[in-house]
C-alpha cells in the first residue's frame, strides 16, 4: 500500500514531468519568435541603408548576432526574408485597421477613419522602396480583400441609415474607396492626402 508521503510524492514528480516540458516548449518558441523577428527587421535595416542587391545572408547573421548556419534554418535567401517581412508589415496595417474600424463612434465616423489611416498608409508606402517593391504577390492580393470586406461592412451599415449612398452596392463603394486612395502614394503632402480622402468620402455621399 502506497502511504500518503510516497504519493504525495509521485504527484509532484507527475507535475513536473508535465509543466516543465510546457514551459520549455513556451520559451524554445518565444526564442524562435524572438530570433525570426530580429532577422526580419535587421534585413529590412540593412537593405533601407545599402539597397535591395547588396545585402547578403553573412552580413544579416552577422548584424543579427547569430550564426549563418541558424539563419539558414529560419530563412534559405533574403528575398524569402524580406518577402516575410512585407507579410508581418501588411498584416500589422490590417489589424491597424481592422481596429479603427470596429473603433468608437458612429459608423460615419469610423468609415471617415479607415479611409484617413488606409490613405496615409498608401502615402508612407511611397518612402520606402522595399515596401513598394514588394507590394505585389498572393498575400497582397489577400490583404486588399480584406480590406475592401472591412470597408463594405462600415459602407453598409452607413448605408442603412442614409448617410451613404444606397443606388450602388456597398462592394463597388469599397473597390472605388481602395483605388482613389491608392494615389495617395503618389502625393507631396498629409495635407494633400486628406483632401484626396474628402473628395473620396464626399463621392460615397447620397445624390442631391
Amino acid at each position: 500500500m502506497v502511504s500518503p508521503s510516497s504519493h504525495r510524492a509521485l504527484h509532484d514528480t507527475w507535475r513536473i514531468l508535465h509543466v516543465v516540458p510546457k514551459l520549455w516548449t513556451e520559451t524554445i518558441e518565444t526564442h524562435r519568435r524572438e530570433v525570426g523577428d530580429a532577422i526580419l527587421d535587421t534585413t529590412a535595416a540593412l537593405v533601407s541603408r545599402h539597397g535591395l542587391r547588396s545585402v547578403t545572408m553573412s552580413q544579416i547573421a552577422e548584424e543579427a548576432g547569430i550564426g549563418r548556419a541558424t539563419l539558414y534554418k529560419y530563412y534559405p535567401d533574403v528575398e524569402t526574408i524580406l518577402v516575410a517581412w512585407h507579410e508581418r508589415h501588411v498584416a500589422a496595417h490590417l489589424e491597424e485597421l481592422a481596429n479603427i474600424g470596429s473603433g468608437s463612434g458612429n459608423s460615419v465616423e469610423r468609415l471617415g477613419a479607415v479611409l484617413e489611416a488606409f490613405a496615409l498608409i498608401c502615402h508612407e508606402r511611397r518612402r520606402s522602396e522595399l515596401a513598394a517593391l514588394l507590394h505585389r504577390g498572393e498575400h497582397v492580393a489577400h490583404a486588399e480583400l480584406r480590406l475592401k470586406e472591412l470597408l463594405q461592412g462600415l459602407i453598409a451599415e452607413c448605408a442603412r441609415t442614409g448617410e451613404v449612398r444606397a443606388d450602388t452596392s456597398p462592394g463597388e463603394l469599397a473597390n472605388f474607396c481602395v483605388h482613389a486612395l491608392t494615389a495617395a502614394g503618389s502625393l507631396p503632402s498629409k495635407t494633400a492626402v486628406r483632401r484626396l480622402v474628402e473628395v473620396t468620402f464626399a463621392g460615397l455621399k447620397p445624390p442631391r
